[in-house]
């Protein structure tokens, strides 16, 4: 019986290692936070999946950096498959629900419009479990310690930063796109100011050859 137990404890760790490795590894994490630049090609469409936790706030938005008219289409998804933000062909947009599902939403980027320009995009994604600091007073309440007043002022400063952190991206990758935009421009304007010196040298030399041309003489005798 000692080795059947021994095998069974074994086997229910085992499986508990397991079961553990296979969630996502910030599920119980309080907030999680994640940027990324993604190379969407022309005519095609790419969809990210986020795991959001039940009741937690899940925020993205997307903005084009780089490519074509600088638009793009964007969708947000739930885990059950219901399109919650539907297709817009625009520079800019975000999505936020408050109360999400738990899940994995999904969020595309599409590409289809433009046959001939590829797209540069910044996706933005925070997934914030603010019960996370219900569960924190309820443990000091428990302790019987009057610190009511200091969960609620910590809570309303964790808002504030996140809805700053969300602020400084958008700021962020206005910055990057102007930035993009400024480096096109520039390198524009420098292989155009390149081929207009190199038109206007050569327009110069054939107009020298030219006049010169005009005013050969050439040497003749008179007949006797």
């Amino acid at each position: 019986m000692t080795l059947i137990a021994t095998f069974v404890l074994l086997f229910l760790y085992f499986v508990l290692v397991y079961c553990e490795t296979t969630v996502p590894w910030y599920e119980n994490l309080p907030a999680v936070a994640m940027d990324y630049k993604v190379h969407v090609d022309p005519g095609k469409e790419d969809c990210y999946f986020q795991y959001v936790n039940p009741g937690a706030t899940f925020y993205v938005s997307f903005q084009v950096l780089r490519g074509g008219d600088g638009m793009a289409g964007f969708a947000v998804r739930n885990p059950a498959g219901v399109i919650v933000h539907p297709y817009q062909w625009k520079a800019s947009s975000d999505y936020q629900d408050t109360s999400a599902t738990g899940g994995y939403y999904s969020v595309c980027i599409d590409n289809q419009f433009s046959r001939f320009a590829s797209k540069l995009v910044n996706l933005y994604l925070t997934v914030i479990r603010y019960d996370q600091w219900e569960n924190y007073n309820k443990e000091v309440e428990d302790m019987n310690l009057g610190v009511d007043n200091f969960t609620s002022r910590v809570m309303n400063v964790e808002r504030n930063i996140n809805d700053m952190i969300h602020f400084q991206h958008r700021t962020k990758s206005h910055e990057t796109r102007d930035k993009i935009m400024v480096e096109d421009n520039l390198r524009y304007v420098q292989r155009w100011s390149l081929f207009q010196i190199v038109v206007i040298i050569g327009t110069t030399v054939v107009q020298v050859y030219f006049v010169r041309k005009l005013f050969d003489i050439k040497n003749s005798r008179p007949r006797v």
